[in-house]
């Protein structure tokens, strides 16, 4: 997606950019298409340029620099995307935190990130509970800006109820222009946390060029201007963000739940004429479950993919059977390494499986020695990809 030459819609090229670049082009080809969609809010192309510019000038005016980090713990929203993608176009790194996280495990990550600034909503108040400071009045300037060692993050509120001011007062004026930056594919993105099998939380750091990559793939899966992305799972998960950011580098629709259920869900995509969607498992249980899924013309899907979690073959069957478009198991890790894809539409007889390595991706079975086993045995995946984490944050170790 080099910048475009034409009034053509960017996507021919998907030569490495930065994901926020790719919204300025489509804020002057397409200003009124819409952009992010939730339940009460609406942003076109335009809108989220421009509120995404107003994010990357406050952050860069508090003095959150290139490369360090702010957090966000609420729900999924317009507001929240355009927080995330605002940060990003002034080289700050997101860590977004999950608002069902225990107190304790929140001000650990809330302090691990190193968070300058905390965008929270009423969702993250239970998780709060135990990590900030509810008095926190506005951000803190340190002599080394808020956020600075051994100080906690100052709150910024997205709702009328979570503590600290309000996020249109935080804002800069309608029109600030943020200063450029140029971020090269190693740069950091996000930081995004999993616990995995350890059960303490480890920062995976996701630099720009991982996450572009899963927008350069995104043409084998029909992404272009007229993809609506219809999104229930949360904006803090890997799961979300593999198709979110896709949706928006290629000019198309997001519409997002807040919170999932498979009536309202069903509504939506019919309403919308949903063209792709992520979901895991027990969502897809759910919906399929439903006495009126039969009800709902869905026939605007082209691709469903689904990770996370075992995904049972006899609901792999029912969801090809019964739901049009192609379903797509992805099978790997956060931190990149290499995935498997199972096409389940075109390969009905693989459906107990979870596919074939991904082009480009490396994964073998190794023992305890760290040799490589041969086929049917049982041993340690081990796997290679062009979109790998470059570490966990502050554990090189690791």
């Amino acid at each position: 997606m080099s910048a475009p030459t034409s009034d053509a819609t960017p996507g021919a090229n998907l030569a490495y950019r930065e994901i926020a670049d790719t919204i300025r082009d489509h804020a002057r080809l397409r200003p009124t298409h819409p952009a992010i969609v939730d339940g009460s809010a609406f942003l076109d192309y335009a809108g989220l340029h421009a509120l995404m510019d107003r994010v990357a000038a406050s952050l860069q005016r508090d003095g959150v620099g290139e490369g360090e980090a702010i957090a966000i713990c609420a729900a999924s929203s317009a507001r929240y995307a355009a927080i995330f993608l605002g940060a990003l176009r002034a080289g700050v790194v997101v860590a977004p935190l999950a608002p069902s996280s225990t107190p304790a495990s929140f001000a650990s990550m809330l302090a691990d990130a190193n968070a300058r600034l905390l965008f929270v909503d009423a969702a993250a108040l239970d998780a709060m509970g135990g990590g900030v400071d509810h008095a926190t009045a506005g951000p803190r300037k340190t002599a080394a800006g808020p956020g600075a060692a051994g100080d906690r993050p100052a709150c910024i509120s997205l709702d009328t109820i979570a503590p600290g001011p309000s996020f249109d007062s935080w804002l800069a004026p309608a029109g600030t222009q943020p200063r450029e930056v140029t971020l090269a594919p190693q740069a950091p993105f996000n930081i995004i946390y999993s616990s995995g099998t350890t059960g303490t939380p480890k920062g995976i750091v996701q630099p720009h060029g991982m996450r572009w990559s899963h927008v350069a793939r995104g043409g084998r899966y029909d992404y272009d201007a007229s993809t609506v992305a219809l999104l229930a799972t949360p904006l803090y998960s890997n799961t979300t963000l593999v198709v979110f950011f896709p949706a928006v580098a290629f000019g198309g629709t997001v519409v997002l739940m807040a919170k999932f259920d498979a009536e309202g869900y069903l509504a939506l995509a019919e309403r919308h004429r949903a063209t792709h969607t992520m979901l895991v498992p027990v969502q897809y249980r759910r919906i399929m479950a439903s006495p009126r899924f039969g009800e709902h013309d869905l026939s605007s899907f082209k691709f469903k993919f689904c990770t996370s979690a075992p995904f049972p073959a006899e609901l792999k069957a029912d969801v090809v059977a019964r739901w049009p478009g192609g379903l797509i198991e992805f099978y790997g890790m956060t931190e990149g390494g290499g995935t498997c894809m199972l096409e389940a539409h075109l390969h009905p007889d693989k459906l107990h499986t979870v596919g074939r390595p991904v082009e480009g991706h490396d994964i073998r079975l190794i023992d305890e020695a760290g040799h490589e086993l041969p086929p049917g045995s049982t041993g340690e995946v081990v796997g290679h990809s062009p979109g790998m984490m470059t570490g966990y944050f502050g554990q090189p170790e690791k």
